[in-house]
């Protein structure tokens, strides 16, 4: 979810024909569904989950995004120890069942208490693995990424991507007036 700014149903729907793994270098992950958890009553299917076009578009529009060597090589590690669900998913449970929200909020809690300092697990520093989508794009943008190609990738618009994310860009006036010294060549 942190190096491609997935939301958790984008994860949850991941599959192998989705993802470009190359040996070495970047790879892409071609999104065309989401799979939301939702009570049995509200999806169509009766299952806890409904397959769904992604967040806001179209049913059968996809969103392309370029993925780092360090996603590609957990990528390509994940399918050789897990493969895959019968569908082609990449994460499912020891079943091929979808993991449930509940489920993976349980091990992300347990994983903030092994990772971070005592202070920090108390804050909300990644208090939810959505906060991981949040800190892909922030980081995104602090290192000067357009933030058309960021909002591009992370399946926004540019005016909800700085509505949203502006607040992550504190302290980067001294950079900004950096670049502009250099501009006018002073």
């Amino acid at each position: 979810m942190y190096y491609a700014a997935l939301r958790p149903e984008e994860a949850s729907a991941l599959c192998r024909q989705n993802c470009e793994l190359p040996e070495q270098g970047w790879g892409r992950l071609i999104l065309e569904k989401a799979r939301p958890q939702a009570n049995k009553r509200w999806t169509n299917s009766g299952e806890t989950y409904d397959e769904r076009g992604l967040k806001h578009r179209a049913r059968d529009d996809t969103r392309d995004i370029p993925i780092p060597p360090a996603l590609v090589t957990i990528l390509r590690e994940h399918l050789v120890r897990y493969g895959t669900a019968d569908d082609g998913r990449l994460f499912r449970t020891s079943r091929g069942r979808p993991f449930s929200s509940s489920a993976y909020s349980t091990v992300w809690q347990e994983a903030r208490r092994l990772a971070l300092a005592p202070e920090q697990v108390a804050s909300p520093l990644a208090a939810r693995p959505y906060d991981l989508r949040h800190a892909a794009v922030s980081l995104w943008l602090n290192v000067g990424v357009p933030a058309t190609e960021a909002a591009k990738r992370a399946g926004h618009s540019v005016d909800v991507l700085l509505r949203v994310y502006a607040k992550c860009m504190e302290g980067q006036q001294h950079r900004a007036n950096g670049k502009i010294d250099d501009a006018l060549g002073e």
